[in-house]
């Protein structure tokens, strides 16, 4: 598999036009662990320079959604602590869920970053305009990404995205 690369100059240029970041949860936001406690929950750790990067971006004008197939609540309350207003868990169809999002928001697919890992985000990847995913990717993801981070899941590869989706706003 071979790592796309784009030129900063070009990178920004795509990235410019882009309103509506959208994120899958576990090995995007997530490392893609699960902790099984003993009395039955259901445990995820969440990288806190991701959260700050979310921040950026949401005070950018930038929108974003979080479409999950997951369905534990510490998700969710998570993703409401940062202010994120389009939280979709529980998805079976991620590609049904983010089109009917852009339709009721009045934004085109090519005008939404999705980053995704796995199968289930494939549909999703296909369809947006600029797809991104991480170095552990399946390689399904991987094979239809613009754009693979340098960090992994859960270790910043959300906040390098956010960071370059506000340079890229700011370009003239």
């Amino acid at each position: 598999m071979a790592i796309k690369r784009l030129s900063h100059q070009d990178l920004c240029r795509r990235l410019g036009g882009v309103r509506l970041l959208s994120l899958d949860v576990d090995g995007i936001l997530t490392d893609g662990g699960l902790y099984f406690a003993d009395n039955g929950l259901t445990l995820r750790k969440f990288n806190v320079k991701d959260g700050q990067g979310i921040k950026h971006v949401l005070e950018a004008g930038i929108g974003i959604a979080i479409i999950s197939a997951g369905t534990q609540e510490a998700i969710r309350r998570r993703m409401e602590s940062l202010g994120i207003p389009h939280i979709f868990t529980g998805v079976p169809d991620k590609l049904e869920a983010l089109t009917a999002l852009c339709d009721r928001l009045g934004i085109d697919l090519a005008q939404v970053v999705h980053m995704g890992d796995d199968v289930n985000d494939v549909a999703v990847m296909e369809r947006v305009g600029f797809p991104i995913t991480v170095p552990d990717a399946a390689t399904e993801a991987l094979d239809c990404a613009l754009y693979v981070t340098t960090r992994m899941g859960g270790m910043g590869a959300v906040r390098e995205i956010c960071d370059l989706l506000v340079a890229a706003r700011r370009q003239p």
